[in-house]
This record gives C-alpha cells, structure tokens and sequence, in this order.
C-alpha cells in the first residue's frame, strides 16, 4: 500500500500496528547484517526502546551549535574561506565533524559501511568497515554516523540547488527538507495482515491540504510540519544535530556569496 496524504502518513507513523520490516537476525558478528540486527533503526518493541536510549544517551552529550560551528570551520578549511566555493571538497565533513565529536578520530570507513545500512545489500568491503568503526567506537556511536552520514549529504547537496546569494542556511535547510527531501519514502510492515506500507514522503511534504503552494521552494515558509524527520512513535533521535551539522556546512559555502 502506498500512502501519500500528510495525514495518513501520520496516522501510520503513530500507530504500533505498523513496524518497520524485519531484518535478518543471522548475520555473523561484526558484519553488516549483524549490525543491522542490533540497531534501533530496525528494532520493535522493548529492544528498539532501550537501543534507541542508548543513542539519545550519546547525543545527549553532545551540542549542536559546537557541532555547526565545528563544521562551519572543517569546510572553510577543506573549501577555502574567501570565495564560497561550493563545489569544493566539504564532502565528509558532517561525517568527521560527528565522529570527532563522539570521540571517533578516524571515519574513513563510514562511506563504506553505510552504503548498504538502509537498503542491506552488503558486501566485503561494508563488513570490513563495519568491524573497523566496533573496532573504534560503541555500537550506539555507530548507529548515529551510519545513520547520519548519507542523509546529512544528500540534505546539504539538495539545499545547495535552491540557495541563493542572502539566503539564511536554516530557513533554506527547513523548507529543502520539505519540498526535497533526501529520503524519499519510508517503509512499515502491517502487523495486523502483513502488508508493506510505503510511505511517500515527497508527496506527503507536499499535500495541498497542509501545505500552501506545495510544488513551490519557498525559504521564507517558515517551520513546516515535513515528514522528513519521522513522525509519531519512532521520529528521528537527532534532528538539531542533523541540522547542525547541515547549517555548518551551509554557513561556509554560502559565506563567499553573501559578500
């Protein structure tokens, strides 16, 4: 079933009813699909509940306008800090400005770890990366760069086609995660019948019943009911870090233009 109203997605998002599809449970220690096993992302119940407090106890620690400032400098740094260039090299830093921060100096085997966390399509070199980061870190100190790392770029990269010379990175981060959104669907299993719900999450950003001149990117909208982030029983443990990082990011790209 696919849903496409703001609405029916919410109902969706807060009912236990709807679970997100399991994962197999047989994966051999420290590969991808042991990881995917053990995280709060594909977890019900009980077990989601305390792994998902393991990940909010290490974002806890953890503030956000250090982390924009922090990234703010990293892409300055990678990008230069006079002519706002935004096809420089600021790929990696929300990544490596995350993992400094919780005590993760090196994050170079994030890319390929995360490359199949969401849909599972492993490989060697995800399971070789997989056991370099529980080789450095925690479990929960994982899950966050895991999670973080492709939808905080795809984020950055999407707000990047609509920012224009003035334009305040926040506002711009708030309305790209609503009209363009770098996740696009999400899933639920009915526990009920056993039937996939997909959520679309761009249709549903854009219901006219929610949301004035819906099609239209619209900076100056405001704060947004959007989806993007989840919604009801399982919304994203860290949206002001996500958004941190993101606005760093911005704030040193779009430095040069603003001049």
């Amino acid at each position: 079933m696919l849903i496409t109203h703001h609405a029916e997605a919410r109902a969706v998002l807060s009912d236990g009813r709807y679970v997100p599809p399991p994962v197999p449970q047989d994966g051999e220690p420290g590969t991808l699909a042991w990881l995917r096993a053990h995280v709060s992302r594909f977890s019900t119940g009980e077990t989601h509940a305390e792994r998902r407090r393991l990940v909010v106890e290490r974002l806890s620690a953890l503030d956000p306008a250090e982390l924009r400032t922090a990234a703010k400098a990293a892409t300055l740094d990678r990008c230069g800090d006079s002519d706002g260039d935004r096809d420089g090299d600021w790929r990696g830093v929300p990544t490596a400005v995350l993992g400094a921060a919780l005590g993760v100096p090196d994050t170079s085997a994030v890319p390929a770890a995360a490359s199949g966390y969401l849909s599972g399509e492993g490989s060697p070199q995800a399971d070789a990366a997989v056991a370099e980061l529980l080789g450095l870190t925690d479990l929960p100190a994982v899950t966050l760069l895991l999670q973080g790392h492709a939808a905080t770029e795809a984020l950055i990269e999407n707000a990047l086609t609509h920012a224009v010379p003035g334009d305040d990175p926040e506002a711009v981060l708030r309305e790209t995660l609503r009209q363009d959104p770098p996740l696009k669907a999400s899933r639920r299993l009915d526990t009920r019948t056993g039937e996939e719900v997909t959520i679309d999450l761009v249709a549903a950003n854009r219901d006219p019943e929610v949301f004035a001149d819906p099609d239209r990117f619209d900076a100056s909208r405001g704060p947004a009911p959007h989806l993007t982030f989840g919604d009801g029983l399982r919304p994203c443990p860290a949206p002001a870090h996500a958004l941190a990082l993101a606005a760093g990011v911005l704030d040193a790209l779009l430095e040069g233009t603003r001049r």
